[in-house]
């Protein structure tokens, strides 16, 4: 190969490559001819006419997405910051619109969700721009779409993804939520000593009735043991006051042994001569006796009453 002929080859290639192009997948190439517009070329390979067409620009046909963060104030007077993001994309039949149109597409979106958002945000409390998020990303993709389609913009969804109050006010609701908790329990707490003390003394109520059951039944046993062996001892010729002596005896000493085989009781002093029984049977006697008086005066006395 000639050394001369080198240059030209170079010439020829560079020719070539300046003839042909490439566009990628989801992009579209804007040529121009002598500076104006001449035609929209999609993904593959692609032809143009050296020193004559040239690639004005490149728009990607992907989705893409603008994070916006707006501070503004809310109807309560509090400062918050808010993230909304802005997912959007180029429609393939308008890309003469967006390349030709808007020279810095950021920018307009930008102010637009800062026009929506500082138009709604005032209108709510603190309270409900975390409730209604989702009704203040609606209203700047409406206004977005009506605003940016004339322009070959598709607004596909915006989100509030970050709502942020001041940190102090961060730090006031976080106090108040503690103390609604801590009330909660304490009312808890209220109710389940109330439910405590109510089961303890409906526990104390039966254990009471059933001990004055206990003491009546004790009693009437006792009642009943007495009987019987007052019936005994009238069989064996014993009459009823002798049996009662005899008892009542019988008994008095029965808990003096009991006293005395027990270790641990305390010291009581009770009578213990052979005329204690007779003593205790004379006065119960005497009780018996004045009662059934006093019970027939007041009988007399009731009928008489009655007559008149």
């Amino acid at each position: 190969m000639n050394f001369y002929s080198i240059p030209f080859i170079v010439l020829a290639v560079l020719l070539f490559l300046s003839f042909v192009f490439t566009v990628k997948q989801q992009t579209a190439a804007i040529i121009e001819r002598f500076g104006k517009f001449q035609s929209i070329r999609h993904s593959g390979f692609q032809l143009k006419i050296p020193l004559v067409d040239r690639i004005a620009g490149r728009l990607s046909l992907k989705i893409q997405q603008l994070d916006v963060i707006i501070e503004t104030k809310t109807l309560d007077d509090v400062f918050v910051r808010l993230k909304v993001s802005v997912q959007y994309r180029v429609l393939t039949q308008k890309v003469y619109d967006a390349f030709y149109k808007l020279d810095y597409p950021h920018d307009q979106i930008t102010s637009y969700v800062f026009d929506v958002v500082r138009a709604e945000v005032p209108k709510m409390k603190l309270d409900d721009v975390f409730v209604k998020k989702d009704d203040i990303a609606l209203a700047v993709k409406a206004e977005l779409n009506d605003a940016m389609l004339d322009y070959g913009f598709d607004i596909i969804k915006t989100l509030v993804t970050d709502i942020d109050p001041d940190a102090q006010v961060k730090a006031a609701m976080n106090r108040i939520n503690a103390s609604d908790r801590e009330k909660t329990a304490a009312q808890y707490e209220g109710d389940a000593a109330r439910i405590l003390i109510v089961e303890k003394a409906k526990a104390e109520a039966e254990s009471k009735r059933l001990q004055g059951q206990g003491i009546a039944d004790q009693r009437r046993e006792i009642a009943r043991g007495l009987e019987e062996s007052v019936l005994v001892l009238n069989k064996v010729g014993i009459n009823s006051q002798e049996a009662s002596a005899l008892i009542v005896v019988t008994q008095h000493y029965d808990t003096l042994q009991s006293i005395g085989q027990s270790t641990n009781s305390n010291l009581i002093l009770m009578p213990n001569s052979p005329q204690a029984g007779s003593n205790m049977l004379n006065e119960m006697l005497a009780s018996f006796t004045a009662s059934n008086q006093i019970g027939e005066a007041m009988k007399e006395a009731k009928e008489k009453k009655k007559k008149e």
